[in-house]
């Protein structure tokens, strides 16, 4: 009966080896011909009965195409079996229009195999009609707001970009803007505000507001935007049973990428008027206040003295210069150091800090003289000059001092000059014994070795160093060892501070590292997929198979899920160490 069986399995075996012995085939494709500029495509590269020896790596000038993924398939029809390997690409446009993919050639099994050229469209995103926002039928859409119409050149004002999501949108993220379109201005850095929920129209929205700190650099009519993003957001699902506790874990919904855009938007910006402009004005627009201190107040000629102004307001900081006082004529100045302090997130509002030294260049200099600074403001299109008082000065005449002397007087007991030749002592002193010599000593030969001791624990540590170059296996184990430690840590007080997307990504890298290292292949390349398709994890324990399948489905599904307490986080944090431990007894 057993050897009947044996001959079964052998027959069967056979078989399945016959039937998948057919010819190997190459084919590219993409899931969606036709898109929007911000979306993106997947590009598949299918190997069916054989492992390319090469893998092509498609370049298309106006794409942006990422390696993301490989899988395999194994399916068995009517006893033929075929094997069928995908390399998955993210295509991911920069402009909009119509791209061809050239045909890829990849050498599979000693056979030059190409594929189809494929081509895709790109069209340019745009803004939703006032009727569509209304009638609630946009799931997501960009909106650019500008505070003003009118603004002067150099005048800083702050935009806000706002991303609004329907109320059944249950999450979003890998929100990617565009180089921001800003003809004319000079952005700086983007700040989130505090999110908000407002009724438009039918529906109601949840208002991501994205400020944008802009100064106008050139007068005329200005444009902003068209502006263009992408994101992912998630629906609900058709199916949302199942068990409440995974429900927690693995969302339920179904994701969707959309495409945004805001409409342009032009801004008239206005030269600075000519007129009454001072003539000590440096540039400076907004609104400022001045203080000045100097000192020491009395010095003497060519001593220096510090001259401490400070410029405080709101308007761009960065423009504001000390200008030149006529009025110190009779003083040498140096070039001031400057120190700037910030009160707001946009660098509009603050206080900058000017110390300049000067020092007088003759004693007639009684006072320095006023201190001036001159500043536009476009609240009311008016030049506005500050003034500080003159502060008094004592500067006295440099001059040589010389130091007193005192009066001589002759003693009638003056010492007689020493002799040049001096007397034979008459006692010679006690003897002593004298001390062994240097070499006989015992502290001596000690130190002598010192050196040796050094030479061989120098040679040692060469040596160990050695060692540690040639074998980098080990380098990567003791520097992954720290990197581990180091994240688990950092795990610790991410959950503690329930920042869940952080806490995810931190998580994945770390398995990446771990994986790597005890896999022997890059970190980068690490995903779900080498849990079932490397040899040393399909022989590794059942229950370390499954702990790392749910590791990486929790940070794949993160990104979507609902938002985590501490101490789901703590649960996983915990469960992730104990799989080190586990990974660590896996031996390669």
């Amino acid at each position: 009966m057993r050897f009947a069986l044996k001959t079964l399995m052998v027959l069967f075996v056979v078989t399945l080896l016959a039937g998948s012995a057919g010819a190997a085939s190459f084919t590219a494709s993409l899931d969606r011909d036709a898109i929007t500029l911000g979306e993106s495509t997947t590009l598949a590269l299918a190997f069916e009965g054989a492992q390319p020896n090469n893998l092509p790596m498609p370049t298309v000038s106006g794409l942006q195409i990422t390696q993301t993924g490989t899988s395999q398939s194994v399916n068995i029809v009517n006893g033929a079996m075929s094997s069928t390997v995908t390399v998955s690409f993210s295509v991911k446009p920069q402009r909009p229009g119509e791209f061809t993919i050239p045909a890829l050639t990849a050498n599979v099994n000693g056979q030059q195999l190409s594929s189809a050229p494929l081509k895709l469209i790109v069209s340019k995103a745009s803004a939703p009609s006032a009727n569509a926002v209304k009638s609630g039928s946009e799931v997501a859409f960009l909106k650019f707001t500008f505070p003003k119409n009118k603004i002067y050149v150099g005048q800083s004002v702050v935009a806000q970009l706002e991303l609004c999501l329907r109320d059944d949108v249950q999450n979003f993220g890998n929100f990617q803007l565009s180089p921001l379109s800003a003809n004319g201005f000079s952005a700086g850095k983007i700040v989130e505000g505090q999110k908000r929920r407002v009724q438009i129209g039918n529906r109601v929205y949840t208002i991501v507001p994205i400020l944008i700190p802009l100064t106008a650099v050139k007068s005329g009519v200005l444009n902003l935007g068209p502006y263009n993003a992408s994101a992912i957001i998630v629906l609900p699902g058709q199916n949302q049973g199942g068990d409440p506790f995974f429900r927690q874990f693995f969302n339920q919904g179904e994701q969707k990428q959309v495409a945004l855009a805001t409409e342009p938007l032009s801004i008239e910006s206005l030269p600075l008027p000519k007129p009454n402009q001072p003539a000590n004005f440096t540039g400076a627009v907004g609104q400022f206040e001045l203080a000045a201190t100097a000192g020491p107040t009395t010095v003497t000629v060519g001593d220096p003295i510090t001259v401490r102004v400070q410029i405080s307001g709101r308007g761009s900081l960065d423009s504001v210069a000390l200008p030149v006082q006529d009025a110190w004529k009779n003083f040498k100045t140096y070039p001031p150091t400057t120190k700037l302090e910030n009160t707001d997130q946009f660098g509009f509002q603050g206080m900058k800090t000017f110390e300049q030294i000067i020092s007088p260049l003759n004693n007639d200099v009684r006072e320095l003289p006023a201190l001036s600074f001159s500043y536009f403001n476009p609240e009311d299109g008016q030049y506005h000059t500050l003034t500080q008082p003159a502060v008094p000065l004592t500067v006295q005449t440099a001059g040589t001092t010389l130091m007193p002397q005192m009066a001589a007087t002759k003693s009638s007991n003056e010492e007689k000059p020493a002799q040049d030749i001096l007397p034979i002592k008459e006692k010679l002193g006690s003897l002593v014994a004298g001390t062994p010599p240097l070499v006989a000593q015992p502290v001596f030969l000690a130190a002598q070795t010192v050196p040796m001791l050094a030479f061989l624990a120098a040679f040692v540590w060469r040596k160990r160093t050695d060692d540690l170059a040639n074998n980098p296996r080990l380098r990567r184990q003791r520097a992954v060892a720290v990197l581990v430690a180091n994240g688990l840590n950092d795990l610790k007080n991410r959950a503690a501070a329930n920042q869940p997307d952080e806490f995810f990504a931190t998580l994945f890298r770390l398995l990446q590292e771990q994986l790597g290292e005890r896999l022997d292949c890059p970190a980068s390349a690490i995903t779900e997929d080498v849990v079932d398709g490397h040899a040393l994890l399909r022989n590794a324990p059942a229950p370390l198979r499954t702990t790392l399948h749910e590791q990486f489905q929790l940070c794949n599904q993160a990104r979507y899920a609902p938002v985590r307490g501490t101490s789901e986080l703590n649960l996983v944090a915990a469960q992730f160490e104990k799989l080190i431990g586990q990974l660590r007894e896996v031996k390669p």
